[in-house]
């Protein structure tokens, strides 16, 4: 196995970029999810994750952010870019299986949830600080999709790892470490459930609905007291920090 692609966020829920190499901390990719926006009327942080709000983060790149009273015209809301969150601050995540049935405008029930569970304090990751997801699955995924294939980037993924076994070889990776280079090791927590956000446009990337029903279909994985959930990828943890390069082996240890 090696790195394939190395992706980070600089704004949460905005586009991302494809980098050659970062340094890697307990919090991340360097410079990945350094900021975020927060909507001025409720106090919470914006995400995707509520598409009839906020899929138009989707739109602009994180690492081009228009001053906060442009975005407040391209979001239709009044907000703010800040690069340190709230006390407890929280987002809101729509119910997946409800924007599916009933699409992107529709006012769906949400779930609340606060910030990095699985991350250092002071972070905008919703859970922990980094996202992997093999090249296995994201072919997986297209060859069961209607369209044939499904984009990696849909999945927002920090590092995507080339993997030549079939199917989703990385829902057998929650609990061990991954070792990247020669620094870097990871602590594999959990498969990654998957929300609305693969499903919509994504830049010149129109909609693909079949990004999350596929893998609701062929791929649902226990995570914590949830259940089966609909996933692709795993999250995890720092447990050695040092540097990762594109091309980098990854082994299991």
């Amino acid at each position: 196995m090696h790195v394939e692609t190395l992706r980070r966020y600089p704004v949460k829920s905005m586009l991302g970029e494809e980098i050659a190499e970062s340094e890697v901390t307990e919090r991340g990719l360097a410079g990945d999810r350094a900021r975020a926006v927060l909507d001025v009327a409720t106090g919470k942080i914006a995400s995707a994750k509520n598409p009839r709000l906020w899929r138009d983060l989707l739109t602009i790149e994180g690492a081009r952010v228009p001053d906060d009273a442009e975005l407040s015209r391209l979001l239709g809301r009044a907000v703010r870019l800040i690069d340190v969150p709230p006390e407890g601050a929280e987002f809101e995540r729509s119910v997946p299986e409800r924007v599916l049935a009933e699409g992107i405008e529709a006012e769906v029930p949400h779930t609340v949830g606060t910030l990095g569970a699985a991350s250092p304090g002071g972070t905008f990751f919703d859970f922990a600080p980094v996202h992997l997801i093999s090249t296995s699955s994201v072919e997986r995924i297209g060859a069961l999709s209607p369209r044939g294939h499904v984009e990696a980037l849909r999945y927002r993924p920090n590092l995507i790892i080339a993997t030549g076994s079939a199917g989703f070889p990385e829902n057998d990776w929650v609990g061990r470490e991954l070792h990247v280079g020669g620094d870097v090791v990871l602590e594999v927590i959990v498969a990654s459930p998957r929300c609305a956000v693969p499903t919509l446009a994504h830049g010149a990337l129109g909609r693909d609905v079949e990004a999350l029903r596929t893998v609701a279909r062929h791929n649902r994985v226990p995570v914590f007291d949830m259940g089966p959930q609909p996933c692709a990828g795993v999250y995890a943890r720092v447990l050695r920090p040092g540097r990762i390069r594109k091309g980098d082996p990854v082994r299991l240890g």
